[in-house]
């Protein structure tokens, strides 16, 4: 395979991709604009927060994998690649464990001011009388906003502080549902009332129509006054507006590692958010340790070596619901032209097969081809698909 790693890669698993046997071309400071003429005739496509946009997708003659290096994929038009069949995957939880120690580490230096404690002892200045008036972080409630892989990391690492946990109750696995209950994080029916119940909020959620803007004026003012919001997650869940004003009005902290508008690597901000004196912000570097970096590399080399293998793990541009009217399962023997055969009979009978599977039984002697189909199945058509030497069985459900 030939691979383009467009962002920051680790060095001995750039060498474990070459030691495989693929072509790897390491371009980690390729600009935006040029990537679609770098892309060239790349097999798969490896990025952190490069933007993919439908043009450089149209200029990609043999790309065929985009694997974003993280778990988000909103900086990647994930449809645009779907209408040229191009799979995107995603490697999600491996920088979990970096999100959540720097989301702790948030709430800490909020309540200790540890920010301006560092500037002012640089210039010269003591100022224990002002900077000991924190509260500190035991028998406080922090309620938590997305209770996914690095949501309950936070809890974990809160609980441990002496923190109660609240979340929002709803519908979860039975595994998390669990995990809930270990760590007793205390329900909400919605989201205004942990609102109000809490005096840290801190937001773990995946960026969405139904997220944008989820840190608005209502919720806003639903905090209690003095509370401290945290947001590592994404800006796109934050009225940057709305909270500016409710840092004054209502006394609020904030805690960000990430902002609207964020300026590449070495540019400037210019973001009036990060120059209130009662917010606090990092460089977007939640998954940014050499831990999290390396197990997401781990997981890219994980997800290309399936790919050789014939299988697609981790994809996010798959159809997920069933698209034909009709389903059509045929036990076979596994041997050459059967596939063929039965493919060649479905099309002369006018059917469109919207999705298909085959699955082979142990010992590779027989197998079962799964397909959604368009139309009614008429029974010459069955008789056809019965009469293939090779076919079993033929079963039709809707």
């Amino acid at each position: 395979m030939k691979i383009l790693l467009a962002d920051s890669f680790p060095a001995e698993y750039v060498d474990e991709l070459i030691g495989k046997g693929h072509k790897v071309e390491y371009r980690p400071d390729i600009r935006a604009a040029d990537l679609a003429r770098e892309i060239g005739t790349s097999d798969i496509l490896v990025v952190r927060s490069t933007e993919i946009t439908e043009s450089d997708l149209e200029s990609a003659s043999d790309l065929s994998l985009v694997i974003r290096a993280g778990a988000g994929t909103n900086t990647i038009d994930t449809q645009a690649a779907a209408n040229r069949g191009i799979f995107v995957a995603s490697v999600p939880g491996r920088n979990a464990i970096a999100v959540a120690e720097l989301t702790m580490g948030l709430i800490l230096a909020v309540d200790r001011r540890i920010p301006d404690n560092v500037s002012e002892l640089r210039a010269g200045v003591w100022n224990k009388k002002d900077f000991s008036e924190a509260k500190g972080l035991h028998g406080r409630n922090l309620g938590i906003v997305g209770l996914g892989s690095i949501g309950l990391l936070v809890a974990a690492r809160a609980a441990a502080f002496g923190l109660q946990v609240h979340g929002l109750a709803k519908k979860r696995s039975e595994a998390i549902a669990e995990r809930v209950a270990e760590l007793d994080i205390e329900l909400h029916d919605d989201l205004i009332q942990l609102a109000g119940a809490v005096e840290i909020i801190s937001f773990h959620l995946p960026a969405s129509p139904d997220t944008e803007h989820i840190i608005n004026e209502q919720l806003l003012n639903a905090l209690k006054p003095g509370t401290t919001l945290i947001n590592t997650s994404r800006s796109d869940l934050v009225d940057e507006a709305a909270l500016l004003t409710a840092l004054d009005e209502n006394d609020l902290w904030a805690g960000f590692d990430v902002y609207e508008d964020e300026p590449k690597s070495g540019e400037e901000i210019h973001s009036a958010l990060a120059k209130h004196p009662r917010f606090y912000g990092t460089h977007h570097i939640g998954a940014s340790t050499t831990q999290a970096q390396e197990a997401v590399a781990a997981g890219v080399v994980q997800i290309i070596d399936e790919y050789v293998a014939g299988n697609i793990i981790n994809t996010v541009n798959l159809e997920l619901q069933v698209l034909g009217t009709k389903t059509l399962s045929i036990r076979h023997l596994n041997r050459v032209g059967v596939l063929a055969a039965v493919l060649s009979i479905v099309r002369d009978a006018g059917h469109n097969v919207r999705q298909m599977t085959n699955h082979i039984f142990q010992g590779a002697e027989a197998a079962i081809a799964i397909l959604q189909i368009e139309g009614e199945i008429t029974p010459e058509t069955i008789a056809q698909l019965e009469n293939t030497e090779t076919v079993i069985h033929v079963l039709i459900s809707t």
